[in-house]
């Protein structure tokens, strides 16, 4: 039987230290590629150390601004009362896991994960429909927590509210941690996963490229030359792009 363990951090830093050692539930669906934003490859290069994770911007800012707001808004609808879960959670079963969780559901097994999203991505809720990736991350944290159910609530655009649920599904679980666990051996090795015409790729090797110690006059040294392996991957990607169209 699975031993879930709850940490709890001194500050956000301390977090951050914690949170970069494992895959989180933001993580994931980079994992399988179903981040717009995040490829396999640049999550690689940042679990693996050679770039820095996403530090937030204004829209991750506001986000955590109106968190609280949406909590309350999911309460207020669903009569479901919920609490902050001010630690992280880690499960025996999957050593390489981190669930950061936004509220536990008070008398239920039970968690909530919240988003805020532009009003530009309305469409991707019609027919009772939500984006792949928050349904990557409730199914992460519905393994790493043990839980049953997972409710999602979103503010759309500051103008709509949606919520929805998601129940535990083992086979989704199993596919998507056996996912994971292949992913975290590229870590573990130092070895990159396939690379792909993505932006998110494409501005990781453009990065890991331009931080190549730079050379003077007396020429090249060997202890200090990575190797070509990401310049001429990136002169290759182009080309990979094209081949995964239609």
């Amino acid at each position: 039987m699975a031993e879930i363990t709850k940490v709890r951090t001194a500050n956000r830093e301390e977090w951050k230290a914690l949170r970069s050692r494992y895959i989180g539930g933001s993580d994931a669906a980079a994992v399988v590629g179903m981040n717009a934003y995040v490829s396999p490859y640049s999550l690689w290069a940042e679990k693996t150390g050679s770039l820095p994770g996403f530090s937030g911007n204004l829209a991750t800012e506001v986000g955590a601004y109106l968190e609280e707001f949406v909590a309350r808004k999911f309460s207020e609808i669903t009569g479901k009362k919920v609490r902050r879960a001010n630690q992280s959670f880690l499960n025996s079963d999957y050593p390489w896991a981190i669930a950061n969780i936004d509220r536990e559901i008070i008398g239920e097994d039970a968690g909530l994960e919240i988003k805020t999203t532009d009003t530009m991505n309305l469409k991707k809720f019609r027919g009772g429909e939500y984006p792949a990736n928050y349904y990557v991350q409730s199914v992460h944290y519905l393994a790493v927590t043990g839980r049953q159910r997972w409710y999602l609530a979103v503010l759309i655009g500051n103008r709509e509210f949606r919520w929805f649920t998601i129940e535990r599904d083992e086979a989704e679980i199993a596919a998507l941690m056996t996912a994971e666990a292949d992913f975290w051996e590229h870590v573990k090795t130092g070895t990159p996963p396939e690379i792909d015409g993505s932006s998110g790729t494409t501005a990781a090797l453009t990065a890991l490229v331009f931080q190549r110690p730079q050379r003077g006059f007396q020429g090249r040294d060997k202890g200090d030359d990575p190797g070509p392996v990401a310049l001429e991957t990136l002169e290759q990607a182009p080309g990979q792009a094209q081949s995964l169209g239609p």
